[in-house]
């Protein structure tokens, strides 16, 4: 099915739609939806694919997908799903920032396992930040809890010069000594 022209044009056209209402998704979102949804009304209807094309409306699938976000968005709000993030300027946030090229050597230019690294760690550093009004941390750090301060206090010492790593080209410098560049292709 997404060999077809039909699939490759009613994906250019719901992402358009999307964009036209200010909704970006990613274009395998839309791909994995519009061919759930087409496969489903020729199963029902008990017709083959090429004959369901004609029930496809881009606009009416763009409306459905763009409530669906804004619904999971006002929802993942009212719960403050997640740990708070650290503040930009954070020592740790940096510190992440500041791994991103060495990682890269390390892995050889795997970018998969660049990005998990990175998203563990910043995971887990706006975790730390966020303990302290995390109600499913309570009772999980001991009496003492985490000392926060203290610990981007040590960062600090450790790399004083730390918010280097937020001015792109610096962090772009370090990307391009370790012998990799990133491109838009």
């Amino acid at each position: 099915m997404r060999n077809t022209k039909a699939f490759k044009e009613a994906v250019a056209q719901t992402l358009a739609e999307l964009a036209h209402r200010g909704v970006t998704l990613a274009p395998s979102t839309v791909e994995d939806t519009i061919e759930k949804n087409v496969s489903a009304v020729a199963e029902q209807l008990r017709i083959q694919v090429r004959s369901a094309w004609r029930y496809f409306d881009a606009a009416a699938l763009a409306d459905r997908l763009a409530r669906s976000a804004s619904a999971f968005e006002e929802s993942s709000s009212e719960k403050g799903v997640g740990a708070p993030m650290p503040p930009i300027d954070n020592p740790e946030l940096a510190l992440v920032l500041a791994g991103v090229p060495d990682s890269l050597a390390q892995t050889g230019g795997d970018l998969y396992a660049v990005i998990v690294n990175v998203a563990v760690n910043a995971w887990m550093a706006g975790h730390i930040h966020g303990e302290d009004g995390c109600a499913g941390c309570d009772g999980s750090r001991g009496p003492a809890g985490h000392d926060w301060q203290a610990r981007m206090r040590t960062i600090t010492e450790m790399q004083p010069n730390i918010s280097k790593w937020f001015d792109r080209d610096v962090w772009t410098a370090a990307v391009n000594d370790a012998g990799y560049a990133v491109t838009r292709r």
